[in-house]
């Protein structure tokens, strides 16, 4: 079985199909002088260029420098005749090809990765986020002005956030805390105290995994005083973070006062075009207080989450294995052992799909009453 061709390794990188990289040529081949022809067409060439075939023509050549955002090397194309600085001068002509609809696809790309991973689990999107982080970062490297460089630092955020909680999902603890400083240090660039406030309180469940709770908080404190100033919807998520970090200390009285503020900040539209990753909608903030409530040893917490199970959205598979988890250790604790036992099997189940090695070692930790800890 031999290896893909550079050419192909670029379109894996990003996740695309044949189709998606044949609309993006359309889209752009009028700037290149080149015609628009049939989809079908497209992936004829497309598959003949990946296979090694043919070699594209220098404009066509150019315009997938452009979609990829990498030099003649990096695609396996041969090598054009050397110029001073050439290399240079490609990579900056390339990230200066950055403009609204670049940036638009970047976050289409992104969005569609979140929804993936919320039905599916995070292992396979890693892949497809490294792709898309590398991508950027190299674009940005090479785009000279501020105001074009704020946006790519935003979606690079969001890439990077992601990663970091995909990369927590399956117990990866060092990569997570990697992409997070990635992410705060991109914050920074893009000038939004909304994105540094989230990646920062973010990072801090890096912290509550490792044990590091005392830490956590303050950095948690620290997320709060950052996005004083951010959207409603950014500080009820901020508030209802440090309600779980209170709550996994156990401090009730500090986890109660930050989900009733959480509650008071939440505002009627829960959604914002500026925050596209923050799901507090619905049941999403109930569902995180019963979730408090569980690391609280709090009885209530089983009438909380129950209520739940069916205004849980379908495409958050991972967040309904999440309530059965809470359920199922919640009901132990109230010594109903043939309740707990219900609720892991059925998270068990999800959690085999989506494979999230946090639910998985929070499900360990169960104990049925009269029973050793389950394996």
């Amino acid at each position: 079985m031999t290896s893909a061709t550079p050419l192909r390794a670029a379109r894996d990188a990003r996740g695309w199909g044949q189709d998606k990289l044949a609309r993006a040529i359309n889209a752009r081949a009028p700037a290149h002088g080149l015609p628009v022809r049939s989809v079908a067409s497209r992936k004829t060439d497309i598959s003949r260029w990946e296979n090694g075939h043919i070699t594209p023509e220098p404009p066509m050549r150019a315009l997938l420098r452009e979609i990829y955002g990498r030099t003649d090397a990096e695609l396996g194309f041969p090598p054009s005749a050397p110029v001073e600085g050439g290399e240079l001068a490609e990579r900056l002509a390339i990230a200066r090809r950055v403009d609204p609809q670049t940036i638009a696809l970047f976050r289409e790309e992104i969005d569609g990765v979140r929804h993936a991973d919320r039905r599916y689990g995070s292992a396979l999107r890693l892949e497809r986020l490294r792709g898309q982080i590398d991508e950027v970062e190299e674009r940005l490297r090479h785009t000279l002005l501020q105001r074009d460089r704020a946006p790519l630092a935003s979606v690079l955020v969001e890439a990077s956030t992601l990663a970091g909680w995909n990369s927590l999902d399956i117990g990866s603890l060092s990569q997570a805390w990697s992409h997070y400083e990635r992410a705060k240090t991109a914050a920074l660039e893009s000038g939004s105290t909304a994105l540094l406030a989230h990646a920062t309180a973010e990072q801090a469940f890096v912290l509550i995994d490792a044990g590091n709770i005392e830490d956590a908080a303050a950095l948690f404190a620290e997320a709060r005083s950052i996005g004083a100033q951010a959207p409603h919807l950014l500080r009820a998520w901020l508030a209802a973070a440090e309600g779980e970090g209170h709550a996994i200390g156990g401090n009730r009285d500090g986890a109660l006062r930050a989900f009733d503020k959480a509650d008071a900040l939440l505002p009627s539209e829960v959604v914002h075009p500026e925050l596209p990753f923050l799901f507090l909608g619905g049941s999403h903030l109930d569902r995180w207080r019963g979730n408090a409530l569980v690391h609280l040893g709090a009885p209530e917490a089983i009438t909380q989450l129950e209520g739940l199970i069916d205004r849980t959205q379908a495409s958050f598979v991972r967040v309904g294995a999440a309530v059965y988890v809470d359920l199922a250790l919640a009901y132990s604790a109230a010594g109903d052992r043939e309740a707990a036992r219900t609720y892991a099997q059925r998270a068990r189940r999800i959690i085999s799909e989506v494979g999230s090695v946090r639910l998985r070692r929070r499900l360990e930790r169960l104990v049925l009453p009269g029973d050793s800890p389950l394996a």
